[in-house]
């Protein structure tokens, strides 16, 4: 006997929303609606492919639907579906904290190669500030087995949730997440002792550029994490000025910057005091992170 034209399939539901989300012209329309499907559905994205005939409850059906009707509004997949994968790890995200983003591991492949090339990286302190999820601070941890990191952000909600990555993936004896505006808890909480590594994803984003950005950032992204300011280097800024305060002698501070702000990023640093500055560039060839060396 045939199922009734209604009854609404695996395979199904993927055809429809795949073809609705091109319409919506909503990222990897393809890959959206499976995510989501393996959300409602409590299972590995994998075994969508397995179970093309199964068929969804009512309930399960609805609470998909409504899903999808976000994600057609341009609301964040990651965010419907609290998570999202950085540096093959998963992390919790809510809309208090930004997203993680491929550009963004640039940072962590540098800091890998560096400890395993470089030399007094045997046991690294690192800071890593503007920490929103802890992605950051949490793939270098969970890579580098003998660093010690301490993880800031000036949102009491994003500290919360880095906080629960952190405890998630076991990494609560090596990280610690507080909340301050940059190096502040170090004047008032935390031992002075210098860095060997300082990290950070801060907001880049000129002020006035922000409404120009795509409507899954600019609506749904927290803009604490977003604005840098009049020429988005407000952030950059500060925290270069008072990086080499705050390192041992060799020590590296690597900053993400937006693609076109690599040559005014370079003269910060110099600036600052490092005589050794570079930008580096992340996969697809774009300037993405300014690199500052404290002198020996």
């Amino acid at each position: 006997m045939q199922k009734p034209i209604d009854t609404w399939t695996i395979r199904r539901l993927l055809e429809w929303t795949t073809g609705f989300f091109e319409r919506k012209q909503i990222d990897a329309p393809r890959l959206s609606a499976e995510l989501l499907l393996a959300h409602v559905l409590a299972m590995p994205r994998i075994r969508v492919y397995t179970e093309f005939g199964r068929e969804l409850t009512d309930e399960q059906l609805s609470l998909y639907r409504g899903l999808v009707k976000r994600a057609g509004e341009h609301e964040p997949i990651a965010y419907l579906t609290g998570r999202a994968h950085f540096f093959n790890l998963e992390f919790e995200v809510t809309p208090d904290v930004l997203i993680p983003r491929p550009d963004t591991e640039t940072i962590v492949e540098h800091v890998l190669q560096q400890a395993r090339l470089g030399s007094g990286m045997d046991s690294p302190r690192v800071l890593d500030l503007c920490t929103g999820s802890g992605c950051i601070a949490a793939a270098i941890a969970h890579h580098l087995k003998s660093a010690n990191v301490l993880a800031i952000d000036v949102s009491d909600a994003a500290v919360a949730v880095a906080k629960r990555n952190v405890e998630r993936l076991s990494l609560s004896e090596r990280v610690t997440v507080a909340c301050g505006d940059l190096f502040e808890p170090l004047k008032t909480q935390f031992t002075a002792a210098p860095f060997n590594l300082i990290v950070s994803n801060p907001p880049y984003i000129p002020s006035q550029g922000i409404d120009r950005l795509d409507r899954n950032v600019r609506d749904f992204e927290p803009r604490l994490a977003l604005d840098g300011g009049p020429d988005g280097l407000a952030f950059v800024r500060r925290l270069l000025a008072e990086a080499p305060q705050r390192l041992v002698p060799g020590g590296r501070v690597y900053v993400e910057i937006q693609f076109d702000q690599g040559p005014a990023a370079l003269q910060i640093a110099q600036q600052a005091g490092f005589t050794e500055a570079r930008i580096i560039k992340d996969h697809a060839g774009h300037d993405r992170v300014v690199l500052g060396i404290q002198p020996a």
